[in-house]
């Protein structure tokens, strides 16, 4: 039988290749957001309390307005309740 090499990486190469994760998921979402307007898809985001919706024209019109969000401090428990039985 062949033997079979593991290729085991050290905490530090982890913790490397974990950091670049946020910048990984940003050039993701942006690439997302350039391919929908590129086939003339209509894209909602946010822009600081509004909702916003961005043409591949270059137009862009507000739609609406983010609700005030919730403030949580490090270890505080939340509950959360199902809204549906489906969920």
């Amino acid at each position: 039988m062949a033997s079979t090499e593991t290729n085991s990486l050290s905490d530090e190469a982890i913790q490397n290749l974990e950091d670049q994760i946020p910048d990984l998921a940003a050039g993701a979402t942006h690439a997302a957001y350039v391919r929908a307007l590129a086939a003339g898809q209509t894209v909602l985001h946010v822009e600081g309390r509004d909702i916003v919706a961005s043409q591949a024209d270059g137009s862009r019109r507000v739609v609406g307005e983010v609700k005030a969000g919730r403030k949580v401090v490090a270890g505080q428990v939340i509950k959360v309740r199902r809204l549906s039985a489906d969920a």
